[in-house]
């Protein structure tokens, strides 16, 4: 077998970043993956996600996405080819909920710029964009730098910059396990094993068996999301329509402009089942409670559009406890660290997550983001 100095476990939004980033700095880099490139099994599908730096879940994430920006431009450059579209974002909700005062410390904090919008309390409405309803107790922002990524696109994207600068791909070639022996990092899959000094795990869903002696209390639940055809301009992006994310009493709610016939994207943030089976046996069925709280708050909420549900899909968010992410080593080896845990809001960081968890390997040092260490959670005892 070729000599790697670091081997990849899944080549999704994270992983397909880490390869780029080990393998531009002269890493002798394999990558594994268990499906085809950019896939639609895992997580990192669905032809939009979210980018914004005013982060209501925790200001601390801000510093990360200014530089996740700054990596995101550069990849485009790269690949000669747009990734990234900064149409805005509007944030609707209660002034002394969770969503509206996240954005405004963040946006203090960091210099992030965040308008305040007025609302036509007459007619419920925000003034700049009356395509969108607003109840009598809820304020709205816009974020204007914020909008969205290809995310397909945005996974082949990495994958073709990590090839370029010398990274090994092998695609369909499921990892049965890893050890660690003398010091080096062994995977074995159904073509043989491989070796490395170096291990970086970024299975999305499937993290938890891998490292299942840690016991690390990740659980993964079955998202669903929702294209809607319309006729009125006024929800697409080249029209001026932004991204939106409600926060309502009884869940989040968030939607993507129409960009191609596929139609205006939307979806409930909040809940999700959990999966009862191996996340490799997903079930892509619709559910038809989730599809009738979000074709509700569609119709309630977007009172200038006469849908038709055109389209549906399916991903999974692994959650940890607090929903924050894990970026850490394995404690009791050294050669093998890992990404866990997005809980559904992490594939915009995929770039800095990528470049961290590569630099860490590589050049050793203390924890580089110690908000996402593991030893946070409370863990049972190894098996």
């Amino acid at each position: 077998m070729p000599a790697y100095d670091a081997i990849v476990l899944g080549a999704g939004g994270v992983g397909s970043a880490a390869a780029f980033h080990l393998a531009s700095r002269g890493a002798r880099t394999l990558v594994l993956e268990q499906f085809t490139p950019a896939h639609q099994r895992g997580s990192s599908h669905g032809q939009t996600r979210i980018i914004r730096q005013a982060y209501f879940e925790h200001s601390d994430y801000t510093p990360l996405l200014q530089r996740t920006y700054e990596l995101w431009r550069r990849l485009q450059e790269q690949v000669g080819r747009q990734l990234f579209f900064p149409v805005g974002l509007l944030e609707i909700g209660p002034p002394q909920g969770v969503v509206l005062p996240g954005v405004r410390e963040s946006a203090q904090r960091y210099g992030v710029a965040v308008d305040d919008l007025a609302v036509d309390r007459a007619r419920q409405t925000i003034v700049r964009f009356p395509q969108f309803q607003v109840d009598a107790t809820e304020e709205a922002v816009l974020e204007p730098a914020a909008g969205y990524l290809l995310v397909e696109e945005c996974v082949k994207a990495h994958l073709q910059a990590a090839e370029a600068a010398g990274a090994e791909l092998h695609f369909e070639e499921p990892a049965l396990g890893w050890r660690v022996e003398h010091g080096q990092a062994i995977v074995t899959t159904l073509q043989g094993e491989y070796r490395a000094p170096r291990l970086i795990l970024t299975a999305g869903a499937w993290t938890g068996p891998l490292l299942a002696d840690l016991r690390i209390p990740l659980r993964v639940v079955r998202k669903h999301f929702y294209w809607y055809a319309d006729d009125n301009r006024a929800y697409r992006a080249d029209a001026g329509c932004p991204v939106f994310f409600y926060e309502k009493p009884h869940g989040y709610f968030y939607g993507l402009p129409a960009i191609d016939g596929r139609g205006i994207k939307v979806a409930e943030h909040s809940g999700g089942g959990d999966l009862a089976t191996d996340p490799t046996h997903l079930d892509p069925s619709p559910e038809p409670a989730d599809f009738a709280r979000v074709d509700a708050f569609l119709h309630a909420h977007l009172p200038q559009g006469v849908f038709r549900n055109i389209g549906h899909n399916v991903c999974m968010y692994t959650l940890t406890p607090d929903e924050h992410f894990i970026l850490d080593r394995h404690p009791a080896h050294d050669q093998v660290s890992f990404v866990a845990g997005l809980s559904g809001h992490g594939y915009k960081f995929a770039p800095v997550l990528g470049e961290t968890i590569a630099c860490w390997s590589l050049d050793g040092g203390d924890r580089p983001v110690p908000f996402f260490a593991l030893d946070r959670l409370a863990l049972q005892p190894p098996v």
